[in-house]
């Protein structure tokens, strides 16, 4: 008996130890990566003029919510995730043709069926600061007919959509942009 009343007094300050040692401070500090993606401001227009789906998707930075359908062209739109082999290996190609193509073209990532931390590490590690939507629910992939991922749409200026459903190297995605887009852009 004299045992279990004195468990019974060490246990609650035993529970509260690690408070008292600053295991707790006041500041609470978040454990997720921050999102190293570009605001997705000025992606849009107010023509609904293109053949993608009608869709909303929240941008990464979580400040907005881009409809698909009002995105202008040219555009190159790359959906990716952490955890797709083939996307690890192209997702940075994507990143070198945001950063070259300049104001030329648009290049938008699509974080799809993935989780918001596990994208965010991923992209930060590989550098990818283009902007980019977050589709948990693979929303996107799946109004395309996409089965894998990779998948990269092409969307001209006048609006028309090609969807690749394949992974994309340097070369491979060069020829795309210009055949799809009108633009050359050397990577």
């Amino acid at each position: 008996m004299r045992r279990l009343f004195y468990l019974s007094a060490v246990l609650p300050l035993l529970a509260v130890l690690p408070l008292l040692s600053g295991g707790c401070t006041a500041e609470a500090k978040s454990a997720e990566t921050p999102s190293p993606f570009a605001a997705c401001t000025a992606l849009t227009s107010s023509t609904a003029s293109n053949a993608l789906p009608d869709l909303e998707l929240p941008c990464f930075t979580g400040k907005e919510k881009v409809a698909l359908r009002s995105l202008r062209g040219p555009a190159v739109i790359n959906l990716w995730a952490s955890w797709c082999e083939p996307c690890r290996r192209e997702l940075p190609v994507m990143q070198q043709l945001a950063h070259t193509a300049g104001d030329k073209l648009t290049v938008l990532g699509v974080d799809t069926g993935d989780g918001r931390e596990a994208g965010a590490s991923f992209a930060a590690d590989k550098g990818v600061t283009m902007p980019s939507l977050f589709d948990e629910d693979k929303k996107l992939v799946n109004a395309v007919g996409g089965i894998n991922l990779p998948v990269t749409i092409f969307l001209d200026a006048s609006g028309k959509v090609f969807v690749n459903k394949l992974p994309l190297d340097a070369a491979k995605l060069t020829a795309l942009v210009k055949e799809h887009t009108g633009v050359a852009v050397p990577l």
